[in-house]
């Protein structure tokens, strides 16, 4: 009996011992470190949800070195990180960045050209991720760019993003009237939740939300060679309209292909790889 109370007295007496680390010892770092930090996280909805922890956190999750923000409301153009168009956006973001695309209303896009590694990503509440995205991207009516030979092979007539590297693209719904939504050129493109739609039209069958020219042509072959793979990935997903959901031409295919039918929907799963 009194060899267990021995016991029992060491073991307290050791335990009370040990250092209790402070629950809030996080919040003595400094702000580079913070950042840098939250620099790791995935930018939706992680990065976002810890910006809703406290005002010096909203300020460092929210920071431009972070991630840069696209926002037709903002009137001083002066603040840092935040611009008018996606055009505008792209142009000034560094290679890794992700531009947050707020939502509400439509954003013009067309032809943008992508040729640094990026993430674009529509806002998404923490409460409501199975509604549809509300970051909106609208061809412009009536655009014609300058046709290149891969814009002819297919009779594209308008484009809202063209892809030349390694990229995401979230949360986002893309609405083209002719043409194709997202063009992939090169590189490994990610696309995650969003909703690609081709609105009728009686020249449908020169529409495709997706379109892949990757490896066609010995210029492609070659870049394709030093990028070490150009593939699609679509996950979460819906599309509609066009004559195709996905086109593709060179050596990649469409592989791995899965359907979910929801009440209202029917969401894609599917990859464009090499044969």
């Amino acid at each position: 009996m009194e060899e267990k109370r021995e016991w029992k007295h060491r073991k307290s007496s050791t335990s009370s011992s040990i250092p209790i680390p402070n629950s809030s010892s996080i919040h003595s770092l400094d702000d580079g470190c913070l950042m840098h930090i939250f620099s790791f996280l995935s930018p939706i909805p992680d990065r976002y949800n810890t910006a809703l922890v406290c005002h010096r956190w909203h300020y460092l999750a929210c920071h431009p070195r972070l991630w840069l923000r696209v926002d037709r409301s903002v009137k001083d153009s002066s603040e840092p990180g935040v611009f008018p168009t996606i055009e505008t956006a792209v142009s000034h973001a560094r290679p890794g960045d992700t531009i947050l695309i707020a939502a509400g209303g439509s954003h013009l896009a067309c032809n943008i050209q992508i040729k640094k590694p990026l993430c674009l990503s529509g806002l998404v509440e923490v409460s409501c991720q199975m509604k549809p995205p509300s970051s909106v991207l609208r061809v412009r009516t009536g655009c014609y760019p300058w046709l290149n030979s891969w814009s002819t092979l297919f009779g594209l007539q308008c484009l809202a993003l063209e892809f030349m590297s390694n990229c995401k693209v979230a949360n986002l719904t893309v609405k083209a009237e002719l043409g194709c939504c997202l063009l992939h050129r090169s590189g490994r493109l990610t696309i995650d939740g969003c909703i690609l739609q081709c609105e009728s039209n009686p020249l449908d069958y020169l529409s495709c939300p997706i379109v892949s020219t990757a490896a066609t042509g010995p210029e492609i072959l070659t870049s394709s060679a030093k990028s070490h793979g150009d593939s699609v990935s679509v996950s979460r997903t819906r599309i509609e309209g066009g004559a195709k959901a996905v086109l593709t031409s060179g050596s990649l295919e469409l592989q791995r292909v899965r359907v979910i039918y929801a009440r209202t929907s029917i969401f894609f799963w599917f990859d464009v790889d090499r044969k």
